[in-house]
């Protein structure tokens, strides 16, 4: 289970329309809202516990935390406009998603939703990436993208999520989107879950070191 500062503070509040866990530092330096991959049912209870928190960003949502972010981790299918207004009391808002989770960040920047950055990590990036149902094809052009982070695994085993979906993003993104490569850590299990390369397992520090710069800048 993720471990938590005492100096932030963890609820449990409502925002579009599902509940979500909201850690707060002290003195938060910007927003960052984590959507889970998967179906997204991470099963926020009270006083901000999750339930089901093997998911990459989920069960590392303390350590954005801990570098000063208000974190809002909702459950699924929030709406994501409503979530990144909720957020903009804390200052600049990240809209982080991984799997899944970046359909559903798609999805919402392609409904209105305006985070001031977004993070695509293990993405449904492109048509090259393995399914239709990408963000590229959601937006259509990258006039609504934010400033974008990728960030891949070079040996991401995920047949919706391959590495060579990364390029073609790139190049349509036109100089608003760059992208962190891993290498190396350990997979387990099935390709497209948590414990595999596409979940960086053993790697969740560099990833959370490349997103919380991301945000910071």
């Amino acid at each position: 289970p993720a471990v938590f500062a005492a100096s932030v503070d963890q609820s449990t509040v409502s925002v579009g329309g599902v509940s979500a866990a909201l850690l707060k530092p002290a003195h938060p330096k910007g927003a960052i809202i984590l959507l889970a991959g998967g179906a997204g049912n991470i099963g926020v209870g009270p006083n901000g516990a999750i339930a089901r928190e093997g998911n990459q960003l989920v069960r590392t949502r303390a350590a954005y935390a801990a570098r000063g972010f208000a974190v809002l981790v909702p459950d699924c299918c929030v709406d994501v406009a409503a979530a990144v207004q909720f957020m903009r009391s804390f200052g600049k808002v990240t809209l982080v998603g991984t799997s899944r989770g970046t359909q559903r960040a798609g999805r919402g920047i392609a409904s209105g939703a305006r985070p001031d950055r977004l993070v695509l990590t293990s993405g449904f990036l492109s048509n090259a990436s393995g399914d239709g149902d990408n963000v590229m094809n959601m937006l259509g052009s990258s006039a609504a993208l934010p400033s974008t982070l990728i960030v891949h695994h070079r040996q991401d085993g995920c047949f919706k999520t391959l590495p060579a979906g990364v390029a073609p993003f790139l190049e349509w993104a036109k100089g608003k989107a760059r992208v962190t490569w891993l290498d190396g850590g350990s997979s387990e299990g099935n390709p497209c879950e948590a414990w595999a390369h596409h979940g960086f397992n053993g790697q969740d520090g560099q990833v959370v070191s490349a997103v919380a710069g991301f945000a910071a800048r």
